[in-house]
This record gives structure tokens, C-alpha cells and sequence, in this order.
């Protein structure tokens, strides 16, 4: 038995590709109604799945986090002690704006006995809710990392193995910031180039501060860093880089979809200016988020740096 904790798109989608090996509880503070996920419409929820508004009934042996990351904090807060001593398998791909800290750091202070775990990667909710090919990395350095590993793969949604947790959740949280900025070079019609420019040097970002920061460089060329941002930085499927085109663009943007990549470039580049590392791209994906700085003030402050040696 695995309980699913949050019932957004990606919450569901899990759900819906787990409940077809083993019994799957999904746990929301509101459920939706019926048995169709308004994130994913057309896609039913199985009866395999268990809908509950009863946190009890969802701690599980492995319990899976799938809330947003700017809410983690304070979820683990109200609840962490109740979850401790668990497998805790977190989803959320970000940086908490108030501390800079990753959720692997979050669920360590308010769970200390608990198997941390982190599940990243290229990956679409409504992909693997249907029940698409879908290949992700399982980042876990507890000695029951393999089986935890055979316990969240299914025949269609692979997991890849490692041990660097820094190295995963880093790649997963940097990718939407990058996202965010290629989606403003297509929304402010700069061009499929710059696009590519913006993603092959937000890539070199992404590395230079997890591997400041500890995390290996391999993890970061992986599933967890360059496989996810290469799907979220040229699809339209992607919330981050659909945000970032509309401000590309001057238009707006429901409010009410989760951008992970708009609160993580205010965090990232807080935390990058501190230990004195460059992220241009970061730095202006926050001007652009925060409304310090305007799309074509933006590009000509990027295009206007100092040449230099890739």
C-alpha cells in the first residue's frame, strides 16, 4: 500500500500509475468531485485508488509528497512528526523562498527518523496518467533504495537509481527557472535560437551551482536535470514555460496554476548571490517574475555582458 499525499495533476497521475501494481490511497484536504481530476480532465481515477480527506488513513509504509514545494514547509510543520519514520518520497520541484531550503533539508528537520527520498525527472503529469512511456530518476541514499525503487516502477514509468539526492532535487527545482526563460524568448519573439542559447547556457548555470552546492555534475546530465529541462523548456504542456511566454508576450497568466520556477529564481538567486556565484539568467528570470525589470530591458542587460570563453 502507497499513500499519495495531494491530489493536483501530478499527485493523481501518480496515483492512477501505481494503482495498476498494488493499492493506492490518495489523500487531499479537498477531494475532487467524483473520480475525475480537474487537473486532468478525461482521465478517470481508478477504484483502486482510495480517495480520503483522512491523513490517517494515507500513512503508509511509503508515503509519496506531492504538494507544491512553496507548501511543503508548512504541511511538514502541522504534520511532519505524524509521518516520521517512514519512506518519504517528495515530488515538489523547488527551493522554499523563506529558508533556501531544499525539500530533502525540509523533511530532514521535521522527520529525522524518516528514508528521504526524491522523484524527479522528464515527466507530464497527463502522460503518466495515461499510462505513456515515462523514464524518471529516484533519488534515495537509504540502504532500501532498490526496493523502493521496484515498489514505485510500474511497466510503463521506469525509475533510474541514484544516491545523490542534492544532485536531483537541484536539477528538478533549476530546470523551471530556465523553462521560465525560454518560454519569454518565444513569447517576446526573439526566435528558436535564443531559445536554444537560453538553454544550453541556463544548463551551464543549472551545474555550476549544484556542483557548488555538492551535487555531482553526472546527476545534473541526467534524467533529473537535462532530460526535464529539455521536455520543459520546449513543450507546451509545461506551466513554467507557458508562464514565461506570457510574460514574454505582456499577457497574463491564471493565477491559480502552480509556477514552481517564478518562487524558486527569487530563491535561487538570493542563495547564488550569497555564496558569490553568477546566474544571469536566474537573476533575470526573477527581475521578470518580481516586475523589477522589463522583457526588452531584460534581454539587452543579457545580450550587453562581457564576452568570454564557454
Amino acid at each position: 500500500m502507497i499513500g499519495i499525499l495531494g491530489a493536483g495533476a501530478f499527485g493523481t497521475a501518480l496515483a492512477c500509475a501505481l494503482s495498476e501494481t498494488q493499492p493506492v490511497t490518495l489523500w487531499a484536504r479537498r477531494l475532487p468531485k467524483g473520480r475525475e481530476a480537474p487537473r486532468l480532465p478525461g482521465v478517470p481515477i481508478p477504484d483502486t485508488v482510495r480517495l480520503t480527506e483522512d491523513l490517517e488513513q494515507a500513512r503508509q509504509k511509503i508515503v509519496i509528497l506531492a504538494l507544491p514545494a512553496q507548501a511543503l514547509r508548512g504541511f511538514l510543520a502541522d504534520h511532519g512528526a505524524a509521518l516520521d519514520g517512514r519512506a518519504l518520497v517528495n515530488t515538489a520541484k523547488g527551493i522554499d523562498l523563506a529558508t533556501g531550503d531544499s525539500p530533502s533539508t525540509l523533511i530532514a528537520q521535521s522527520c529525522p527518523k524518516a528514508s528521504i527520498a526524491i522523484l524527479t525527472g522528464p515527466s507530464f503529469a497527463a502522460d503518466i496518467a495515461r499510462g505513456l512511456p515515462t523514464a524518471l530518476t529516484l533519488a534515495c541514499a537509504d540502504q532500501e533504495a532498490e526496493a523502493l525503487q521496484h515498489s514505485l516502477s510500474t511497466p510503463t514509468l521506469r525509475l533510474y537509481r541514484t544516491d545523490d539526492l542534492r544532485g536531483a532535487e537541484l536539477g528538478g527545482a533549476l530546470k523551471n527557472v530556465i523553462a521560465i526563460a525560454a518560454g519569454v524568448a518565444i513569447g517576446a519573439r526573439l526566435g528558436d535560437s535564443a531559445r536554444a542559447a537560453l538553454i544550453t547556457r541556463g544548463f551551464a548555470e543549472m551545474t555550476r551551482l549544484a556542483i557548488r552546492l555538492g551535487a555531482r555534475a553526472e546527476t545534473l546530465a541526467g534524467l533529473s536535470g537535462l532530460g526535464d529541462l529539455v521536455l520543459t523548456a520546449t513543450s507546451d504542456l509545461s506551466r513554467n514555460f507557458r508562464y514565461g511566454r506570457a510574460l514574454g508576450a505582456g499577457e497574463s497568466f491564471d493565477g491559480t496554476i502552480t509556477v514552481e520556477g517564478a518562487k524558486t529564481a527569487q530563491a535561487v538567486s538570493a542563495l547564488a548571490a550569497d555564496r558569490g556565484i553568477p546566474m544571469p539568467i536566474a537573476d533575470s528570470v526573477a527581475a521578470l517574475a518580481e516586475g523589477r525589470a522589463s522583457v526588452a530591458d531584460t534581454v539587452l542587460q543579457l545580450l550587453s555582458r562581457p564576452l568570454k570563453e564557454e
